[in-house]
């Protein structure tokens, strides 16, 4: 008995020294977001309050000041997101990861982001503004890893605090521009289907722009499988541990169309959800400079911001800034490939990655006067004919931080736009409003046009010195308008009209987002922040209703049963909203993944089927593709003997579809509603051990949302019938300079990323309900509603 005691007063013992150094770890783990911390190479005393969502005002006497202090409480809630970005690029994930990364290293490695950044900071000027601000804030940064407390993933992984450079700053960038590519996904599938199908497979999409109908309007005031490069790159970017920018929506309405008679401006980047999220908030004020802005972590100028006097926000313009080129060996001589010029020697470059207890790969890039040769950077294409990829960000002159310093240090319009002709890649759309009252769409990157005879749309050939051709246009040929007449101006990813007689090509979405905003702004003149705030929740589509209503057409009623007719009845009742308890959507994504599924795969094959599925373009061939009797795909080429139609196939796709639903959801139809399989999971790298889970992952939430209405929360067709959240919305925001204090945003989860932090997920409940927070600007409001951090200069 007396042992037994012991045993149990020992298991006790355990048990309270376990929860006491827990919470004391917990504790001491948490941020410090008060008190006084000194602070070297600042001159003055420098205030960060910390608001009750965890975001730091900062008040210096000067921006070098200030951005030291950001570099630091920056570091403090982001560092171990600022350790993953600037790891990819260089490809040094397997040395945190180990081996199962170094797949996505070979690749990273292999694209010369490194190099590329190694060479811009050399021509950088060291005595400008741009370069002394963000030394500034790296030195912040590397004061924090100094002395800092050492975040929880740091000491799970066993990894050591390295410095940080800028040259991590042009490689998180680079990585940035990269995942705003889509090239690399789409032109490989095409080509393969192509060179399998013919040319014929691809009329239903819409290669020559015929899908685009929906324009953003300017106003001045066979030898290899192509598609195991698609799946290959998409595989690497799907399970990467570092989100990738996929779309967005932005507004900017001008003062005759508001109530109060001053601009609204609207963004929300559309990202590739994870934990913690993309975005860091940060407001500096100092003497001569004040800006709010959201920030990728470990880089010093924001992307998103405003002030008193201006706001700014992207989306990503789609265009086509990369290339892919198949090359010809010398057959006498296998370290050459030909040119129009003769044959010319492979340039050999090498890469040495390190892996997580194991020994150092060492990876020969080959590269052609058009760039890297991805049979090298990727599985499964080797042995086949060489493709190089050309990228216009490693091939142009990277001003890369001069742009991003002079975006948030505009001083008017004109001076803005100067800021965005420096941004060769990636193609972004760039929106602009003032508190003087003008409003302004300008796209960045180095557009350029190809040889007439030339569809960038596939790989093209790099031995003729004409698909290579390139004439590069003036940057006042970049789509764009200045305060138009009819008021507002808007981005969805959608085309832009031809300039010059020239469609520029890219990877557009579909016009459901577009039509939706259109058909919302164009006819209400007494807009407030508060309807703005309303349409960035709005979950309705405008184009869905018109797809069902066609698909229904083609049903035969003799064949339905009573479920059936139930399901049908529902659909003809919906006005195209995705709300949580709607069951239209339910029914409606499940008939058109049936559809899309018993009509290409069958061509394709289910790996290049479920590769158009990840593409854009599957997106946009949806409307058009589902109407057209006549197309190709509608033959199930599987079946001998037998032509299929359009009429069966959509009916064979409806009645699977329901079968389906009873199997996954039961025979109540009812009950089929949209929060039941619309979910959202925000995931951390760690968040993938079972047991690590509930500390580092934020969810899992019933949300509603769909693919391509403004509130796009985005998933993939899967045939389980789960739609998994992958991305969103990475921030909503609305400034509105009639009330400037008083504007409003949202994060998905929360400020910091450290799990101990009271911050890592506050605001998650309130995104998915589509609730705001104030933006504070107001230093009264912010000091009785704030912590204060003080740092104080060494002497």
């Amino acid at each position: 008995m007396k042992t037994l005691k012991k045993i149990l007063l020992s298991i006790i013992a355990m048990f309270v020294i376990l929860v006491l150094v827990s919470i004391g770890f917990y504790f001491y783990s948490k941020p410090t977001y008060e008190g006084e911390q000194k602070l070297k190479n600042i001159k003055n005393e420098t205030t960060v309050y910390f608001d009750d969502f965890g975001v730091p005002h900062i008040y210096a006497n000067s921006q070098k000041d200030a951005m030291t202090a950001l570099g630091y409480v920056h570091a403090q809630d982001r560092l171990w997101q600022m350790e993953l970005l600037r790891r990819i690029a260089p490809g040094r994930l397997s040395e945190m990861f180990g081996s199962k990364l170094l797949k996505t290293d070979r690749f990273f490695a292999g694209l010369g982001i490194d190099e590329n950044s190694e060479k811009a900071i050399a021509n950088l000027d060291k005595n400008s503004e741009a370069y002394q601000l963000a030394m500034a804030y790296l030195d912040g940064i590397n004061q924090y890893m100094e002395e800092g407390k050492t975040p929880i993933e740091f000491q799970i992984l066993g990894l050591k605090k390295d410095k940080f450079t800028l040259r991590d700053v042009y490689n998180i960038f680079g990585y940035m521009s990269f995942s705003f590519a889509m090239a690399q996904k789409t032109d490989p599938l095409l080509t393969d289907i192509r060179d399998k199908l013919g040319s014929e497979y691809l009329k239903d999409f819409g290669l020559d722009g015929s899908l685009g109908i929906t324009q953003i309007k300017n106003f001045d005031g066979k030898a290899i499988e192509y598609a195991k490069i698609s799946k290959s790159v998409a595989s690497l970017l799907d399970n990467s541990p570092v989100p990738a920018f996929i779309g967005s929506n932005s507004w900017v309405i001008a003062p005759q169309k508001t109530k109060n008679g001053k601009v609204l401006f609207a963004n929300d980047p559309h990202i590739a959800f994870s934990q913690p999220c993309t975005w860091y908030e940060a407001h500096i004020v100092v003497p001569d400079y004040e800006m709010y802005g959201y920030y990728l972590a470990g880089t010093p100028f924001p992307l998103l911001a405003h002030n008193r006097n201006y706001a700014f926000g992207l989306t990503m313009f789609e265009n086509d800034d990369l290339d892919l080129f198949q090359e010809e060996d010398n057959p006498k001589n296998k370290n050459q490939y030909k040119t129009a010029n003769g044959f010319q020697n492979y340039t050999i470059r090498k890469e040495s990655i390190k892996i997580k207890d194991s020994s150092d790969v060492v990876l020969e890039v080959r590269e052609t006067q058009h760039g890297p040769i991805m049979n090298d950077l990727l599985d499964g294409i080797k042995g086949t004919k060489a493709v190089a990829m050309s990228w216009i960000y490693t091939q142009q002159k990277n001003q890369i931080l001069e742009a991003v310093y002079s975006l948030s240090h505009s001083e008017n319009l004109n001076d803005f736009r100067k800021g965005v002709s420096l941004i060769a890649a990636p193609g972004l759309n760039i929106m602009y409003g003032d508190a003087k009252g003008n409003i302004a769409w300008n796209t960045s990157g180095k557009l350029y046009k190809l040889d007439k005879s030339i569809n960038p749309n596939f790989i093209l050939n790099g031995t003729n010195g004409i698909d290579d051709k390139k004439e590069f246009l003036d940057f006042s040929k970049n789509p764009h308008a200045i305060n138009p007449s009819w008021n507002y101006i808007y981005s969805a990813n959608n085309q832009p009209e031809a300039v010059d007689g020239h469609l520029y090509p890219g990877y557009y979405l579909p016009r459901d987002r577009a039509k939706r905003i259109s058909t919302l702004l164009q006819p209400k003149n007494n807009w407030t922040k508060e309807d703005v705030g309303k349409m960035l929740n709005d979950n309705t589509s405008s184009i869905t209703p018109s797809i069902t209503a066609n698909l229904i057409a083609t049903l035969d009623a003799k064949s339905l049963s009573n479920s059936e007719k139930q399901a049908i009845s529902i659909l003809k009742k919906w006005k195209g909203s995705n709300e949580l308890k709607d069951v239209a959507p339910t029914i409606y994504q499940k008939w058109i993944y049936n559809y899309l599924k018993n009509t290409f795969q069958d061509e394709l094959g289910e790996t290049d089927f479920e590769m158009l599925l990840s593409t854009h373009i599957i997106k946009q061939i949806i409307e058009p593709q589902s109407r057209n009797e006549n197309s190709i795909w509608w033959d199930d080429v599987t079946t001998k003997n037998q032509k299929e139609t359009r009429v069966e196939i959509l009916n064979k796709s409806f009645h699977e579809a329901i079968t389906a639903l009873e199997k996954q959801l039961g025979k109540d139809i009812n009950s089929w509603t949209w929060n039941r399989i619309h979910i959202l999971d925000h995931q951390h790298p760690l968040g993938k051990v079972a047991a690590l889970r509930p500390v580092f992952n934020v969810g899992i939430f019933e949300v509603p949302g769909s693919t391509e209405v403004i509130n796009n929360l985005f998933f993939s067709f899967s045939y389980s019938g789960e739609y998994q959240v992958k991305g969103g919305p990475s921030t909503r925001r609305v400034i509105d300079f009639s009330d400037i204090e008083n504007s409003m945003s949202i994060l998905p989860t929360g400020q910091s990323g450290n799990p101990f932090s009271k911050h890592y997920s506050d605001q998650a409940e309130m995104y998915n309900s589509g609730k705001f927070r104030k933006m504070k600007m107001n230093k009264e409001e912010i000091e009785k509603t704030s912590t204060k951090l003080v740092f104080v200069p060494i002497k």
